[in-house]
């Protein structure tokens, strides 16, 4: 009987295992892309001022919660962003992705990764699910000296991927930078068209109820 059991229970793990990665699953898993970064030493001629490096796009974990508090405070600081406290990250860890770069210096070298030392977490970004049909783009990062080659766009991807596997139909997002994300499909909205259930994060806003943030959404 156990024997049987267990058979029937790895057919059914298989099976699931199927559907997951059929219905987008992988979307789970570690990807990469490569970006230019600038060398600490400039050169002529200016392209060789510029090293190729690998960049891991990965759902978060508890080793990285506290580069991405200081991170949402490096822009909470600029008031481009609502900050987030430690506790808070913890509560909703398993929203986020991250972006971040192994570092490559040699061991024991000032200044470089060496060895033993923890990869840079350079870029953030969140998926909240808020209801049935409905999702949010939350606390998108990149840290500056990574803005522009295209590592917030990517982690954008991996937030729409993620609905589409959860089959949510609508994503918005509150933002200073609406351009942005219109590149990656979304629309502009009027904030009346959102439900007041998301508002009640920003009461402790001390911008409410004045918000100036534009509401973006994308129909998927």
């Amino acid at each position: 009987m156990l024997k049987k059991f267990l058979r029937r229970e790895e057919s059914l793990y298989k099976t699931g295992r199927q559907r997951y990665e059929k219905g987008g699953g992988t979307i789970f898993y570690p990807t990469e892309i490569e970006i230019e970064i600038e060398t600490a030493e400039k050169i002529k001629p200016a392209k060789e001022n510029t090293r190729t490096v690998k960049a891991v796009l990965r759902k978060a974990l508890m080793c990285d919660v506290k580069h991405l508090y200081n991170l949402f405070l490096e822009y909470s600081r600029a008031g481009e962003m609502l900050p987030r406290s430690m506790s808070d990250i913890y509560e909703h860890l398993r929203d986020f992705y991250i972006a971040e770069i192994e570092n490559e210096g040699e061991e024991g070298e000032e200044g470089s990764g060496g060895a033993g030392r923890a990869p840079d977490v350079i870029g953030a970004c969140a998926l909240t699910i808020v209801w049935e049909d409905l999702a949010e783009i939350r606390s998108l990062a990149v840290k500056k000296p990574y803005t522009r080659k295209l590592i917030g766009t990517e982690l954008i991807k991996k937030c729409i991927e993620e609905a589409k596997f959860f089959k949510i139909t609508n994503i918005f997002a509150l933002t200073y930078k609406p351009q942005f994300f219109q590149k990656s499909g979304f629309k502009i909205i009027d904030k009346s068209e959102l439900p007041h259930k998301i508002w009640s994060d920003c009461i402790n806003c001390v911008k409410f109820p004045d918000c100036d943030e534009t509401a973006v959404m994308l129909k998927l």
